[in-house]
């Protein structure tokens, strides 16, 4: 006969089931899409390979399209028969994957670690995936380099003309590049980029390549430029890498973030390992892992960061006081326009 204790222990029993045996059934491959390199690489040591650990029956691949522009082009080439559960992309790319269907909408309900995300984070994606890191525009210069840079405002030195490695729109770093000149010259990108242009006209002849391939790290660790743009997170890496051959620079007249989102595919074969390993990316434990390992500054506001690693990032209060407020929306809108306006003025100045 049961009594009522045994009752309610086995009604507990039943409660705290299902999240377990959840946790032990889950299994199958998760198709992941996201940048390779050393993104991957270190994507894999500090978010994948704790949560395979967690879900031993799941395994978890990387597949690589190129650009986040070329990745929401596979995923729309797949819309009819899917072959990727989770995409990691720009937030300029994913938004249009958003608009056109390729991805689902998360909810609080079933994401409850949305709710511990700063709220740029969650506004980053809409309804849609949200924010899962954050990085910012830097100046980066070959360590040995004298007097260094100490603000945007030196890439106009005479001393670097020539040692200059520049991306150019339709690359987002031109693109941040472009507002970032606008406010140094004290204009608003939203209303005119008269005064970047005009600036950045005047640069032009100075630049080596407005198209740095492999890309301006590379460039400036092989002595072919002196300076270049970048992505802070990258940058950080590959100076603790090389011995602290390069640096990064913050600009005091402002950095903007670069934001990339975390993206449910619709119609994913594998949707509940997916959502797991969403959830997962997301959380305290793995943002604080990234965060720690690659500068990304992280996108969940309770992770725990190591101050050092914190610092180095745009999240540390000094940093983010001096970030742009920037609506990658409306900047998408005007994308094509400020790519032109390079092309005809800008780049046409450096020949």
């Amino acid at each position: 006969m049961l009594t009522r204790r045994l009752v309610i222990q086995s009604g507990l029993a039943t409660i705290a089931a299902p999240a377990v045996l959840r946790a032990q059934t889950l299994s199958g491959t998760v198709t992941l899409m996201t940048y390779t390199g050393i993104f991957q690489d270190n994507y894999t040591k500090a978010v994948v390979e704790p949560f395979q650990q967690a879900h031993p029956g799941v395994k978890v691949n990387f597949v690589s399209a190129g650009t986040s522009a070329q990745m929401v082009g596979a995923v729309r080439a797949q819309k009819a028969d899917p072959q990727t559960d989770v995409v990691i992309m720009d937030v300029t790319t994913s938004s249009i994957g958003n608009a056109e269907g390729l991805f689902e909408k998360l909810t609080p309900a079933e994401f409850p670690v949305l709710g511990e995300l700063l709220p740029e984070a969650r506004a980053a994606g809409g309804e849609f995936g949200p924010a899962v890191t954050f990085d910012h525009l830097v100046i980066v210069q070959d360590a040995a380099l004298k007097p260094q840079l100490a603000k945007l405002a030196d890439l106009w030195r005479p001393d670097l003309k020539g040692h200059i490695a520049m991306s150019a729109p339709p690359n987002i770093q031109g693109l941040a590049l472009t507002a970032m000149t606008e406010k140094m010259e004290g204009g608003d990108y939203r209303k005119s980029i008269d005064a970047a242009i005009k600036k950045l006209k005047e640069l032009a002849p100075g630049v080596t390549t407005f198209e740095p391939n492999p890309d301006g790290y590379s460039l400036i660790l092989n002595g072919v430029a002196k300076v270049a743009t970048g992505w802070n997170a990258r940058a950080q890496l590959y100076s603790d890498q090389t011995g602290g051959k390069i640096n990064a620079l913050l600009p005091p007249e402002g950095s903007v973030f670069q934001v990339n989102t975390i993206n449910l595919t619709a119609g994913s074969k594998n949707r509940a390992a997916a959502a797991a390993f969403i959830a997962h990316a997301l959380s305290q434990g793995a943002q604080k892992a990234f965060t720690e390992r690659m500068f990304y500054a992280p996108t969940n506001g309770k992770a725990e960061i190591d101050p050092k690693a914190l610092a180095r990032t745009a999240a540390s209060p000094d940093n983010r006081a001096r970030m742009i407020g920037v609506d990658w929306t409306e900047i998408l809108k005007l994308r094509d326009q400020w790519n032109n306006r390079w092309r005809r003025e800008v780049i046409a100045a450096a020949r």
